[in-house]
C-alpha cells in the first residue's frame, strides 16, 4: 500500500512537516540534571485531594533539580469538561503553594512552549499522526454513527479500568477487521463523508516481554503491545494517549508522574514514543492514597469518598502549610525525622527523594493531618496566625472576621496566649477552630455554654464570686492574683492543698481549683479555656466585672 498517499487522503490540509514543528519547540537550555515535570489534569471538576500527591512531586523534583514545572490542561474530552475548572484548579493549587513556572494561567498561557492547553494544539497533533500513516505506523477506521458508538463501547472495555478483555480473540478478531481495508475504500469512505479514527498500528506480540525501569516500582517487565489504540478520534482531537505522547516530547518533559493505575497503559506509550521517533520520558508510577471505608477496610481514594475536595479543606480552615507538612510525610518516610530536627524549617528544604516514595498505597489519615495541622499552627507567629486567621473568615466567616480585624492589638494579644517557646500551646487545629477556642473574648460570641457542676452549693459560687469581685484589682501580679482566690476558697472550706484534697476528697466541699472552675464559668463561659489570669488581663478590670455580675444574677 502507497502509505504516503494514504496520508495525504487522510490530512490534504496537513502542510506541516515534523522538523517543522520541531523548530517551535528548542531543546531547552537547562543546568545538566535539571527536571522538566508537569501536572496535567483534565478540567472536569474540583481538584482531587490525591491530585496534590503527584503534583508535589513534581514540583519538588523540578525545583530541586534547578528544572521547570508546568501546567499543561488536557482538554480533550469536551464532553466531561466543567465550565470553570480550569480556572478553578489554578486557583486551589495556588492556595497550596504549588506555583508554575510556565503553563496555562487565567486568561491564557505563560511561556514559550504552548499552547498549554490541548485544545488548541490538534495542528499539531494532525502533523504528527500524518507521519505515522505516511510510515505505516497508524490506519484509518471508518465507520457510520452507530458503528461509533460501538466503536467506543469496545474502547471502554479495553481501557485501564478492565484488564485484559482486549487480549481475547474476540478483541482481535475485531481488530483484524479494522486493519482490513484498501485504499479504494478509504477514497470512497472520503468522498463519502464518512468520519473515521485513526489507531495505532501495533507490532507488539503480547506473549514477549520487554524490560523497563519505573523509578518507583523498580524494574518491570511488561507484555509487548498489540492493542491498536485510538490516537485521533473522529472530530480528529487526540486520545490522551497521542497527545501526552506529542507535547511530552515537544514540552522536554523528562520525568512523568502519574498514578499506578495508568501502568498498564505504558507498553502502548512506549511503542507510541517509539513510532513517533522521541525519547521516551522516565516515568513513575505512584502508589495510589488509599481511604477506610463504611465496613473498616482499605480502599483505594476516589472523588466520591468524604474528604478528597481540596477546596473542602480550605473552606474547613486548614493551613495550606499543614496539609503540604502532611502530604510530605506520605511522600517521603524519613520526612518526620527530618522535620524534628529542624522544626523552624520548610518542608521547600526538605531533600525529597523519590527512593524514599512508598511502593504501596499510603493511608489518608485525618487523624494525624489534625495532629500536624496543630503543630503547624503552633509554630506561626503572632502575626501570622492573626493574618491568616482574618484572611480566612472574610472568605467564610465574614462576621467573626469583623471581631477579630476591629482591634488588631487586642486580637494578637489573644492568639500570643502560649505562643513561642519550646512547648508552644497546641489548641488550634483548623482556623475555623478559633472561634469555639477564643470566641468568648468578643460580645457577640460570649455565652455560658458549660454549666457549673450541680453538685456545688449556689451559695459557694455566688459567695465565691462576690469574694471576687471585693477583692480583685487589674493591677495585681499573677502570685498577688492567685493568693486571693486560695484565700477565698480556705474561707469557703475548699482545699488548697491539692494533695491533701486528693487523699481525702470527701473532707472538703471541693478545691482552690474548683473556686477558679466558678470564676472562669463567669468570665468565659466555659469550664476549659486558657491561663485564666492572661484572660483577664486581655479582658481588662471592666468587662472582667460586668461578666462576673451578670453571672451573679442568673444564680
Amino acid at each position: 500500500m502507497d502509505y504516503q498517499h494514504l496520508a495525504e487522503l487522510l490530512f490534504p490540509h496537513v502542510k506541516e512537516t515534523p522538523e517543522d514543528i520541531e523548530k517551535k519547540y528548542p531543546k531547552r537550555n537547562l543546568p545538566e540534571g535539571a527536571k522538566v515535570t508537569r501536572f496535567a489534569p483534565s478540567p472536569t471538576g474540583f481538584v482531587h485531594f490525591g491530585g496534590l500527591f503527584p503534583t508535589r512531586v513534581g514540583e519538588r523534583l523540578a525545583h530541586q533539580s534547578g528544572g521547570v514545572f508546568y501546567l499543561r490542561i488536557e482538554d480533550t474530552d469536551a464532553k466531561r469538561e466543567v465550565a470553570g475548572a480550569k480556572d478553578g484548579l489554578i486557583r486551589t493549587l495556588s492556595h497550596y503553594g504549588i506555583e508554575f513556572d510556565e503553563g496555562a494561567v487565567i486568561g491564557g498561557d505563560k511561556g514559550d512552549y504552548g499552547p498549554y492547553m490541548q485544545s488548541k494544539r490538534a495542528d499539531i497533533y494532525h502533523v504528527f499522526a500524518k507521519q505515522l500513516v505516511s510510515e505505516g505506523k497508524a490506519y484509518p477506521c471508518f465507520t457510520t454513527e452507530e458503528e461509533l458508538k460501538e466503536l467506543e463501547k469496545v474502547d471502554k472495555k479495553a481501557e485501564i479500568k478492565t484488564k485484559d478483555w482486549h487480549e481475547t480473540e474476540d478483541y482481535r478478531e475485531i481488530q483484524q477487521t479494522w486493519r482490513n481495508f484498501t485504499m479504494e475504500e478509504v477514497e470512497a469512505h472520503l468522498q463519502a463523508g464518512h468520519p473515521f479514527v485513526l489507531r495505532m498500528l501495533a507490532e507488539g506480540d503480547p506473549d514477549k516481554k520487554f524490560k523497563i525501569t519505573d523509578l518507583i516500582k523498580g524494574d518491570l517487565e511488561l507484555p509487548e503491545n498489540d492493542k491498536d489504540e485510538v490516537l485521533l478520534k473522529s472530530d480528529g482531537i487526540p486520545t490522551y494517549h497521542f497527545a501526552h505522547a506529542v507535547d511530552d516530547h515537544l514540552m522536554g518533559t523528562t520525568h512523568v508522574i502519574r498514578g499506578e493505575e495508568w501502568l498498564p497503559s505504558l507498553p502502548r506509550h512506549i511503542m507510541l514514543f517509539h513510532y513517533l521517533g522521541f525519547k521516551a520520558p522516565k516515568y513513575m508510577h505512584i502508589a495510589q492514597l488509599m481511604n477506610i471505608d463504611e465496613n473498616g477496610a482499605k480502599k483505594k481514594l476516589s472523588k466520591r469518598d468524604k474528604g478528597t475536595n481540596l477546596d473542602d479543606y480550605e473552606r474547613q480552615g486548614y493551613a495550606p502549610e499543614a496539609v503540604n507538612e502532611y502530604i510530605m510525610t506520605l511522600l517521603n518516610s524519613n520526612y518526620e525525622e527530618w522535620h524534628t530536627a529542624n522544626p523552624d524549617k520548610s518542608f521547600e528544604e526538605f531533600p525529597f527523594n523519590i527512593k524514599k516514595m512508598s511502593t504501596s498505597g499510603c493511608l489518608l489519615d485525618f487523624g494525624k493531618l489534625t495532629d500536624v495541622s496543630k503543630n503547624v499552627l503552633s509554630r506561626f507567629s503572632v502575626d501570622k496566625i492573626y493574618t491568616d486567621t482574618v484572611d480566612w473568615a472574610v472568605k467564610y466567616d465574614p462576621d467573626f472576621a469583623a471581631c477579630l480585624s476591629a482591634d488588631p492589638d487586642y486580637t494578637k494579644r489573644i492568639f500570643a496566649i502560649g505562643r513561642g517557646g519550646k512547648k508552644p500551646r497546641k489548641d488550634l487545629a483548623l482556623f475555623s477552630d478559633v472561634k469555639g477556642y477564643a470566641g468568648f473574648f468578643f460580645d457577640p460570641y460570649f455565652a455560658v455554654v458549660d454549666p457549673i457542676d450541680e453538685k456545688f452549693s449556689r451559695a459557694d459560687v455566688v459567695k465565691t464570686l462576690d469574694a471576687f469581685l471585693a477583692s480583685y484589682s487589674y493591677a495585681d501580679d499573677m502570685n498577688t492574683w492567685f493568693d486571693k482566690i486560695k484565700t477565698i476558697a480556705t474561707e469557703l472550706g475548699y482545699a488548697t492543698d491539692m494533695k491533701a484534697y486528693k487523699a481525702n476528697p470527701t473532707a472538703f466541699p471541693g478545691s482552690v481549683a474548683d473556686i477558679s472552675g466558678f470564676i472562669r464559668v463567669a468570665v468565659t463561659g466555659k469550664q476549659n479555656s486558657p491561663d485564666l489570669y492572661t484572660v483577664m488581663q486581655i479582658l481588662g478590670e471592666t468587662k472582667v466585672r460586668e461578666r462576673i455580675a451578670k453571672m451573679k444574677e442568673t444564680l
